[in-house]
């Protein structure tokens, strides 16, 4: 019962929301992986003397070794620990609490991704730093003017405009162009 929570929060997880904002189908494979492995081992080890502790010490060593050899997004290593630590709360057995409980649990935990994915989705900007020779249409009542020229120069959507300074010797401006990608 608790494997099959496991599998479906981890579907939710990875195959859901990861591949839904990131786009990154070579890495589910490995994620669902993990978070199958590590439910069994960790299953396997409360019943042993070596204890939970030790297996997830373990687990961190071959993270660390394996994925210490390919960079690694820090996105990316994040749902990696979310896929560990949701097969090791679904391994272990608490006394006295429920089925129910570990499924709030799960549930916390995926709508907190759910929610933070959301949040960078709408606040996330990218930043490109440019040379501009119009120093006219940096005037304030030139703004959508300005907008409009640069978009048309770099071929993106400009959200924003910053002015980082203004050279009026040689008619140049350094300015930081703010677009979603």
């Amino acid at each position: 019962m608790r494997f099959t929570l496991n599998m479906v929060f981890l579907f939710i997880l990875i195959r859901i929301l990861y591949f839904t904002y990131c786009k990154k189908e070579k890495f589910l494979f490995a994620f669902f992986l993990v978070g199958i492995i590590v439910f069994f081992v960790c299953t396997m080890l409360k019943n042993t003397n070596i204890g939970v502790g030790i297996g997830l010490g373990l687990f961190a060593i071959f993270g660390i070794l394996r994925f210490r050899t390919r960079n690694f997004s820090i996105k990316d290593m994040t749902y990696v620990f979310t896929s560990i630590g949701i097969s090791v709360i679904n391994s272990v057995n608490m006394g006295g609490f429920s089925f129910f409980g570990f499924l709030i649990i799960n549930i916390i935990i995926v709508f907190s991704v759910f929610i933070l994915e959301e949040y960078i989705k709408k606040n996330n900007f990218s930043k490109y730093s440019i040379r501009y020779d119009n120093l006219e249409l940096l005037k304030p009542e030139n703004n959508k003017k300005l907008v409009k020229d640069i978009s048309s120069k770099i071929g993106l959507t400009i959200l924003k405009i910053e002015i980082r300074n203004i050279d009026y010797k040689r008619e140049v401006a350094n300015l930081d162009v703010f677009f979603k990608e």
